[in-house]
């Protein structure tokens, strides 16, 4: 059997991945007509529509004859496969900088750091890490909001006899959501994929398919956790739930959160179970949320005794 190798919408190369793995990927609509394939024995980089008879998928209406002719050999099928050095953008064929055929055979290897690889294992995370995650960066935010909230405050002088409390909310809330909403929108759509708090404990955001998130999708992810937030935190919480563990913000921005070796190319890397960052986080977690009632249930004995 054969390995496969495809290219993204970047020109960025994927693979290996079995002829099966190929066709799932096509299914899934990762891959495309015209996205080009290309397997040992090949001489040339082709679009995946005119491959499509050979993986058992019918004729699309109104495609061309000339689309389904087989695929020419390789000049020297005996040749042992080398795709990694062997893969050049389009838009650099000969290494000159000039344009060149997409169809050309691969010429060179281009070295990207943000690499998707697809069809192997995917470990999801789970609630209680992205819980423990979360805890993190809302320590972090809460002490910059404050402090920098706290300095905007006292240089716009707003405060004054009966409305300094009120309006030192005012400002340190309107700090913390554009620090919030700038926190993880950058982060999430950095190299890492990640907040501090996702790095702690080992998982990042990325898209269904693995690619990393624009800031533009990382602010309306961050502004889609507000609604989660309206509806008693029930959105939070579908990510114990959905298949996919997906938050209601997830859902919305279609993104998921994985471990932070899944879609590269060492998933065996991957982690399935807590980890001991999570575990002291939520521990500590625990500890603050137990000290937090006791402390209402001896407020409320106080109050009515």
């Amino acid at each position: 059997m054969h390995d496969w190798y495809y290219a993204d919408a970047r020109n960025t190369r994927h693979g290996p991945v079995t002829g099966d793995a190929l066709r799932q990927l096509r299914d899934d609509g990762i891959v495309g007509d015209d996205t080009l394939v290309w397997r040992d024995g090949m001489a040339d980089w082709q679009p995946f529509r005119t491959l499509a008879q050979a993986f058992g998928i019918a004729r699309a209406p109104g495609l061309e004859a000339w689309a389904l002719e087989p695929v020419a050999p390789a000049v020297d099928a005996s040749a042992p496969a080398d795709p990694d050095a062997g893969w050049r953008p389009v838009t650099d064929i000969t290494g000159t900088g000039t344009a060149g055929s997409p169809y050309a055979p691969p010429t060179a290897n281009v070295a990207r750091a943000d690499a998707v690889t697809r069809g192997g294992d995917v470990v999801l995370a789970g609630f209680r890490k992205r819980l423990a995650a979360y805890a993190i960066d809302a320590l972090l935010l809460g002490i910059a909001s404050a402090l920098v909230g706290g300095l905007i405050y006292e240089l716009l002088g707003v405060g004054g006899f009966g409305r300094g409390i009120w309006m030192e909310q005012i400002v340190v809330n309107t700090v913390s959501l554009v620090l919030s909403t700038l926190y993880f929108a950058w982060f999430h759509a950095a190299y890492a994929m990640a907040t501090p708090g996702k790095m702690a404990v080992g998982i990042k955001v990325v898209r269904l398919d693995g690619a990393r998130i624009s800031f533009g999708r990382g602010v309306g992810r961050y502004l889609a956790t507000i609604l989660s937030s309206l509806i008693l935190m029930i959105g939070f919480l579908m990510a114990a739930f959905t298949q996919r563990k997906q938050a209601l913000h997830d859902m919305v921005c279609d993104t998921l959160v994985v471990d932070r070796w899944a879609f590269t190319d060492q998933p065996d890397r991957q982690r399935r179970d807590l980890g001991t960052v999570t575990v002291v986080v939520l521990v500590l977690l625990g500890i603050l949320v137990g000290l937090g009632l006791l402390l209402f249930a001896l407020l409320g004995i106080a109050a009515f005794s």
